[in-house]
C-alpha cells in the first residue's frame, strides 16, 4: 500500500479535528521573501498549509528571462521562479519550512509540466496542482492532445516517487467564473479519474464559488457524490474564494470572502483557497495573505458552530447533468486522457467562452432570473440550455461584474454588516 502523503495526512487530521484547513495562493521572487511568506503562514491563528506559486516566465518555460529577472529585479517577478532558482536551494527552503505539521503545495500554471514535475520530486514538494484540460484550455494555445501526453508522463513520474505528492485538480476553477457549476464539477471529477489512473493516490477535487450560494452547495454535494462513485483513492474538496473580477471596496471583498468560508463549512469543504481585499488592485503581501486567511478562518469557526442557520442547497438536477457529462466522455472506453481529447473535438465538453482552438466554444452561459448560472445555448453538448436570449457583448460585461457590483453595493448599503 502507497503511504499516505503528508498533505493528505494533515488535511485528514485537520477534517477529524472539525478544522477548516486555509490556504494562500501566495509566490516571491527572493528567496527569503518567499521563506518568510512560508513561516508567517505557518504562523498564522488558523490552520493553514503553505503555497509556493510560481512566476509567470516558470509558468511558459521562459527560463531565460526568468534568471535576468531574478538577477536584476526579484521584487518584479509575480511569483518564485523555482528552476532559476535551481533544485538545491528550493529543497532547502521546503526542508526548513515544510513539515508534517505545514505542509506545502507548489502551484504552477503549466500546460506542460513535465520539467516542473521533475524537479518539484527532486526538491521533495509535499503537492502539487492543475490538470491537463485546465491547465491547458484557459492559458495558451498549447494543442490539448500535446497536454495530456505530457501531464500523463508527469503524473507517471509523480507516481513513482517514494511517497508520491498529493495532486489537486484546477477542473472546477475552469476560468474562474462564467462556467455552469455542472461542467466544473464534470471536469473537476475527471481530471481526479485523469490522476487516479496514472497512479497518483492523494487527490483533491476543485471547486470554485460561482455567485449562488444555494447552487455552489449544490455543486459541492454533486462533487463529493460524483467523486466517491468513480475513486477509489483518498480525496478531499477544495473550495476557491471567488476568482473572477472582485469588489473594489474592501467591506466587498472581505464579505465575499467570509461568503466563500461559509461555503466551504456548509459545503463540507475540507480545503479552502483564499484572497484577499488587495487582488483587486495589486499582488498582496504577506501580512494581507495573513490576515484573510485567519478572518476566513474565524468566519468558518463561527459558522460550524451555528449551522442550524445554514441555507439551503438548490434542486435543480447538477449532479445529473454532471454524471451525464462525465459518461459521455468516457463513452469510447479508452484512456481518460483520450476520452478528453475526443470529447473536446466533439464538443461534448465545451468551456463557454474559451478561446483555445481546440475548445468548441459554441456554448455559452448566463445568470439567470434566480441568480443562479445556467446555459444560455448547449452547442453540442448534453446539457440543457434553459435562456433564451443571446449573451451580447454589453450583457456579458454585466455578468462578468456581477458579484463586484454586487457586494460592494451590498457594503455600501449595510457597512456594518459587511465589514463582519
Amino acid at each position: 500500500m502507497t503511504p499516505t502523503d503528508r498533505f493528505t495526512g494533515f488535511v485528514d487530521r485537520a477534517r477529524a479535528a472539525g478544522r477548516l484547513v486555509v490556504q494562500p495562493r501566495m509566490g516571491f521572487g527572493e528567496l527569503h521573501r518567499m521563506r518568510a511568506g512560508l513561516r508567517a503562514v505557518r504562523d498564522a491563528d488558523a490552520t493553514t498549509v503553505g503555497t509556493v506559486t510560481l512566476d509567470s516566465y516558470t509558468r511558459c518555460h521562459d527560463d531565460g528571462t526568468a534568471r535576468r529577472a531574478l538577477r536584476d529585479d526579484p521584487a518584479g517577478l509575480n511569483g518564485f521562479p523555482l528552476l532559476a532558482h535551481g533544485v538545491p536551494a528550493v529543497r532547502s527552503l521546503l526542508q526548513d519550512c515544510s513539515s508534517a505539521g505545514f505542509p506545502v503545495q507548489v502551484r504552477h500554471g503549466t500546460p506542460l509540466p513535465l520539467r516542473l514535475f521533475r524537479a518539484m520530486a527532486e526538491a521533495g514538494a509535499d503537492a502539487t496542482e492543475g490538470g491537463p484540460v485546465s491547465y491547458c484550455l484557459p492559458y495558451g494555445r498549447v494543442p490539448l492532445a500535446r497536454a495530456v501526453a505530457e501531464w500523463s508522463a508527469g503524473c507517471a513520474l509523480l507516481a513513482a516517487q517514494p511517497v508520491p505528492p498529493h495532486i489537486e485538480t484546477f477542473g472546477g476553477c475552469m476560468l474562474g467564473q462564467l462556467c455552469p457549476p455542472s461542467l466544473l464539477v464534470a471536469l473537476s471529477v475527471l481530471e481526479a479519474m485523469f490522476f487516479q489512473e496514472h497512479g497518483l493516490r492523494g487527490i483533491s477535487l476543485s471547486y470554485a464559488q460561482q455567485i449562488h450560494q444555494g447552487q455552489d452547495l449544490e455543486a459541492l454535494a454533486a462533487l463529493r457524490r460524483l467523486a466517491g462513485e468513480r475513486l477509489s483513492t483518498p480525496h478531499h474538496l477544495v473550495l476557491y474564494t471567488f476568482m473572477g473580477v472582485f469588489p473594489r471596496t474592501e467591506a466587498g471583498s472581505r464579505r465575499l470572502l467570509a461568503e466563500s468560508a461559509r461555503l466551504a463549512v456548509r459545503g463540507g469543504a475540507e480545503r479552502l483557497v483564499v484572497k484577499t481585499p488587495a487582488e483587486a488592485h495589486r499582488i498582496p503581501t504577506v501580512e494581507e495573505n495573513v490576515a484573510s486567511l485567519e478572518y476566513a478562518a474565524s468566519v468558518a469557526a463561527v459558522t460550524a458552530a451555528d449551522r442550524d442557520r445554514s441555507p439551503r442547497a438548490t434542486e435543480s438536477g447538477l449532479y445529473e447533468e454532471a454524471r451525464t457529462l462525465v459518461d459521455a466522455t468516457l463513452e469510447t472506453g479508452r484512456t481518460v486522457g483520450d476520452c478528453l481529447v475526443d470529447a473536446f473535438a466533439r464538443g461534448v465538453l465545451d468551456v463557454p467562452y474559451c478561446l483555445h482552438p481546440d475548445n468548441a466554444n459554441r456554448a455559452r452561459a448566463t445568470i439567470d432570473d434566480r441568480s443562479m448560472l445556467g446555459w444560455s445555448r448547449a452547442g453540442a453538448m448534453p446539457v440543457t440550455a434553459t435562456a433564451t436570449a443571446p449573451v451580447t457583448a454589453r450583457r456579458l460585461t454585466e455578468l462578468l461584474t456581477f458579484n463586484r457590483r454586487r457586494f460592494d453595493r451590498d457594503a455600501v448599503r449595510h457597512p456594518l454588516r459587511s465589514a463582519s
